[in-house]
């Protein structure tokens, strides 16, 4: 099962704004074409309805990991 995913985005005049509901998927992609960061934050059930950054979300940072080596240091 997948859950609904949530992430802050940059808005006009730099505030942040609430994306989603995504799915899994979604987000996912989002991470492989770098519209999500390892800085940005991001909330589900998975993470108990908190906000947190993505790199504290183990997967996410992983597909990251993949789509990105070479910006890895």
């Amino acid at each position: 099962m997948s859950a609904d995913w949530f992430y802050m985005a940059s808005g006009w005049l730099r505030k942040a704004r609430r994306v989603g509901p995504i799915s899994e998927a979604d987000l996912l992609a989002r991470i492989d074409k770098g519209e999500i960061s390892p800085e940005t934050l991001v909330q589900s059930v998975k993470t108990r309805n908190k906000w947190v950054p993505m790199n504290k979300v183990g997967p996410a940072m992983d597909r990251w990991r993949k789509a990105h080596a070479d910006e890895v240091d």
